[in-house]
């Protein structure tokens, strides 16, 4: 049993008792800080594996615990301080945590996650073929003002297999195919035009956008929350600014530094949350004003300049990331 182990059960009720499915129960520290009444009925659970350990709370659902390829997040902490361990002892812990991770020899593991196949909406090609047809007038000026878009955007036409189709309620969308062992598994349509929605997408649960471009022999992994920002610096998007348990195992198993880069409103303080509870670095350059993401900042800036002030600005510190975070939190919509 290592030192954060020990540490953990020094610090249990002594009011509890064991299951037979292997989990500690006691009443939870947890519920009062959740805006739930106090746990009178033991519904906090503690399970120790072979080299950490997880609790869960049955009554406000909240989650901790640690293995030694993480760092301590902020609701470890928060556990081990509801259940009486003084500061300084949590502080020597989280440097116990670090110092492991560091010395803990990178595992490269595949995720086998299977995907349906899909097909894409009819009448699509990529716009390299659409470049070679010859098209009746008012295709070839809605097929333009697609190129039109991307060119605005700062994107170069072989950044990625970019597509269009001529179906209705796409005539007016970017089309980007969403691949996974070369085979086409979703797609989004973005619309280059005044309306809603902005976006029509197929995905399938756990789908890491742009994961299997990143090549063995990289340092780093970006991860972004749109497939725009991860395209434009050839990085990873999770869709949405909360990933899945199964998108950040697929991330982790890359063994690579993962560099998160938040879109700068409120929701991308949820995006930094996940790099703190996971020990991922995050990076928010200063880009100025009105460059609200990656993509923005590769039109403004280009893309070699932003990939070099993203790796310029990232952060591993954890006292600086939780300040990032409330630096999103207080950003005006």
């Amino acid at each position: 049993m290592n030192l954060i182990q020990t540490a953990v059960q020094t610090v249990l009720p002594p009011k509890r008792k064991a299951t037979p499915s292997g989990w500690t129960s006691f009443n939870a520290p947890c519920c009062v800080h959740n805006g739930e009444r106090a746990d009178t009925r033991g519904r906090a659970g503690i399970m120790f594996k072979e080299d950490g350990f997880q609790y869960h709370c049955f009554n406000c659902n909240f989650k901790a615990g640690w293995s030694p390829s993480k760092l301590l997040s902020k609701n470890t902490k928060n556990l081990f301080g509801w259940l009486g361990m003084p500061d300084s002892e949590i502080q020597k812990l989280a440097l116990y945590a670090l110092q492991i991770k560091e010395d803990r020899p990178v595992t490269k593991v595949k995720i086998n996650l299977t995907l349906k196949e899909v097909a894409l909406p009819e009448m699509t090609m990529s716009l390299i073929e659409w470049a070679r047809e010859d098209l009746p007038e008012d295709m070839q000026e809605q097929l333009l003002a697609i190129y039109n878009y991307l060119i605005e955007r700062g994107m170069d036409i072989d950044w990625y297999n970019w597509s269009w189709s001529y179906a209705p309620g796409y005539r007016d969308r970017l089309l980007i195919p969403f691949y996974q062992d070369s085979k086409v598994v979703g797609y989004t349509g973005r619309k280059i035009t005044e309306g809603k929605p902005k976006y029509l997408t197929h995905s399938q649960p756990g789908y890491v956008f742009n994961i299997d471009r990143q090549a063995v022999d990289r340092k780093y992994v970006l991860v972004m929350e749109g497939q725009l920002d991860a395209i434009a610096v050839d990085g990873c998007a999770i869709s949405h600014n909360e990933p899945s348990d199964t998108q950040i195992m697929r991330l982790n198993a890359l063994g690579r530094e993962v560099i998160v880069v938040p879109d700068r409103d409120k929701p991308g303080a949820k995006m930094i949350e996940t790099a703190i509870e996971q020990g991922w670095t995050v990076s928010m350059p200063d880009w100025g004003e009105n460059v609200k993401d990656a993509a923005d900042a590769v039109k403004k800036f280009g893309r070699v300049y932003t990939l070099f002030t993203i790796l310029h600005y990232k952060e591993t510190n954890e006292i600086k990331k939780q300040l990032l975070k409330k630096k999103l939190e207080h950003v005006e919509l």
